[in-house]
């Protein structure tokens, strides 16, 4: 029989109503059960029944509900916004913030600073910050370029991609520090899509000094993954120096993996310090 929704005779001529082939009936089906049960704020996972479908015309008003909301919230993202042409502008700032490495202090406003960090609102009602509006605060494990994405992501709540990809562990660090969440979990997700084996030991170090333990386990599956590559590279020595424990965790992890894939790297480390031996004494 041929379905009206996924045969090509379906553009040519109008198939009776009740031409659908089982493949797209079922998908229609998930769909619409999927949804409803998104809206009700369920998991599909729960059991839900046919029943529950309410048909794909009230599927549809609830896509166009969502896509309506997604524009306000969009609406509203860009109107909060503003608030960057504040610090952009130096728009009555009433303190300064001074980076690490005796780069130029950024002017800052005091408000904005307590509302988005309780560590901020701490140091601000101290004593030592109640001071005429010249006086600075020091960020020292900040360069300005670093400090420069903080304040904007303060301000505007993100930041470009560019800069996230530059930025995002020193980020991660200054969010754990300073106690802002919404900008600890971003900079874990842009950390989570660009780890790679070139830069999994950084991460590795970064998630353990801000106790993020999602990142620290995709970390050491990265490390685990390319053991050879990063081991017997040079990064890892600088890396063992500083951080004698992470190193006996890797160990642990490269030596409990159940199956012959996990224990090849040893066998092929032996091979090539074996060769490399022989090379030193022209064997």
């Amino acid at each position: 029989m041929d379905c009206c929704v996924c045969s090509p005779t379906a553009l040519g001529f109008r198939l009776p109503r009740n031409s659908i082939c089982v493949s797209c009936y079922e998908g229609a089906r998930c769909m619409i059960v999927f949804l409803n049960d998104l809206e009700n704020g369920r998991s599909s996972d729960e059991g839900s029944t046919p029943a529950a479908v309410k048909g794909l015309s009230n599927v549809f008003k609830w896509m166009k509900e969502m896509k309506e909301m997604e524009k306000a919230l969009n609406r509203k993202a860009e109107f909060l916004g503003g608030f960057v042409a504040a610090l952009t502008d130096a728009l009555h700032t009433d303190i300064l913030v001074q980076p690490g490495g005796g780069g130029a202090a950024i002017p800052a406003h005091r408000a904005l600073l307590a509302a988005r960090s309780e560590i901020f609102k701490t140091v601000l009602m101290s004593d030592e910050c109640k001071a005429p509006p010249s006086v600075a605060i020091s960020l020292p494990e900040l360069n300005h370029d670093q400090l420069q994405c903080l304040l904007e992501f303060l301000y505007r709540g993100t930041i470009s991609e560019d800069d996230a990809g530059r930025h995002a562990c020193a980020l991660l660090l200054a969010a754990d520090k300073y106690d802002v969440p919404f900008l600890k979990s971003f900079c874990e997700s842009r950390i989570h899509g660009t780890l790679t084996a070139a830069n999994a030991l950084e991460v590795l170090e970064v998630s353990e000094a801000c106790a993020s333990e999602t990142l620290r386990r995709t970390a050491m599956s990265a490390i685990v993954e390319h053991a050879e590559d990063i081991v017997f590279s040079s990064r890892f020595d600088d890396f063992a120096l500083k951080n004698a424990h992470l190193c006996v965790e890797i160990t642990r992890m490269l030596l409990r993996g159940c199956g012959i894939k996990e224990l090849q790297w040893p066998v092929m480390a032996a091979r090539r310090t074996h060769n490399e031996r022989r090379a030193v004494f022209n064997l």
